[in-house]
C-alpha cells in the first residue's frame, strides 16, 4: 500500500529522535528545515550528529532509550539498527497514538521520509512508498535542475495579491494565468532549451 502524500506543519510539534549516528543525522537535517523542536535520546552521537544538534539548539540527553521516553512527543524518529527495538517503540508510540518513523523498516513507520526539494516556501516531496528511495532521490535531482533560481521571489509575489484581492473567481483566474504565465516563460521554455 502507498503512503499518503500529506506536508505536515511542524512548528507545535514536539519531535524525539533516537539513535545518535549518520542516519538521525540525516533525519536531522532534514527537520531542520522545518522545525527546531527536537529531542535526542542517544548514547553515542557522531560528529556531524552532534554539529547538527549544536547548531539547531537541540536538546540532547546522551543515554540509552528507555521504556516512556516517548511520553509527550508528537513524532518519534526512530534511527537505530536494533530491529526489536525498532518494534519495542513502534508498538508504544501506538498505544499512545503518536506518529512513528522507524528508519528503513516500513513495518515500524505510520510515515515516511520522502526526497524532497525546499526553495523557501515551496517543497515538493518525492516518494516510491519505500520501494526504491535511491529512484526518488535522482528524480528530485532531475526536477530540482528545472526550478528557476528567482521562485521564492515569484511566490512571495503571489502571497501578497492573494492577501490584496478579495476571494472570488477574478482572484483565482488572475492567479491560474500568472501561474501558467510564470511555468511556460521559466520552466518549459528551460526544459526545451536543455
Amino acid at each position: 500500500m502507498s503512503f499518503f502524500p500529506a506536508l505536515l506543519k511542524l512548528d507545535k510539534s514536539k519531535i524525539l529522535v533516537i539513535g545518535g549516528g549518520k542516519i538521525a543525522g540525516d533525519k536531522i537535517g532534514h527537520l531542520l528545515d522545518f522545525t527546531s523542536n527536537i529531542t535526542v535520546i542517544a548514547p553515542k552521537i557522531d560528529r556531524n550528529t552532534q554539529n547538527l544538534i549544536e547548531k539547531g539548539d537541540i536538546t540532547l540527553l546522551k543515554r540509552e532509550y528507555k521504556k516512556g521516553d516517548i511520553k509527550g512527543f508528537d513524532i518519534v524518529i526512530v534511527a537505530v539498527d536494533d530491529i526489536n527495538l525498532q518494534k519495542e517503540i513502534y508498538e508504544e508510540c501506538q498505544n499512545e497514538r503518536i506518529l512513528c518513523n522507524s528508519v528503513d523498516s516500513v513495518d515500524y513507520c505510520d510515515f515516511i521520509f520522502p526526497s524532497y526539494i525546499k526553495r523557501g516556501p515551496l517543497v515538493i516531496a518525492f516518494s516510491t512508498s519505500g520501494f526504491s528511495p535511491a529512484l526518488a532521490k535522482y528524480l528530485r535531482r532531475a526536477i530540482e535542475k528545472l526550478i528557476p533560481e528567482n521562485i521564492t521571489e515569484f511566490l512571495l509575489e503571489m502571497k501578497e495579491i492573494r492577501k490584496k484581492l478579495p476571494k472570488g473567481k477574478e482572484r483565482q483566474k488572475l492567479l491560474e494565468e500568472k501561474a501558467k504565465d510564470y511555468v511556460e516563460k521559466n520552466i518549459i521554455k528551460k526544459d526545451e532549451n536543455v
